[in-house]
């Protein structure tokens, strides 16, 4: 999941994929707007056909936290 989710991370921002950790955070580490990822959470609804808690995702700060989540979702 870590790497996949890497990928996708790499289409929304200019980051190289070496430099995503467990515990990159999203706005801070990656340079995320509230808008770019608003709009990964929706392409990874489509890929992996689940539906995210807008609350919930609201909390993800980490990559690692959007692992686990994804991981509650998917298995």
């Amino acid at each position: 999941m870590f790497e996949e989710l890497k990928e996708i991370i790499c289409n929304y921002v200019e980051v190289e994929p070496s430099n995503i950790h467990p515990d990159s955070r999203f706005m801070e580490d990656l340079g995320f707007t509230s808008f770019d990822f608003v709009s990964m959470m929706g392409e990874l609804e489509e890929q992996f056909d689940i539906e995210i808690d807008s609350a919930r995702a609201g909390s993800v700060r980490t990559v690692q936290e959007a692992v686990d989540y994804l991981s509650t979702l998917i298995d």
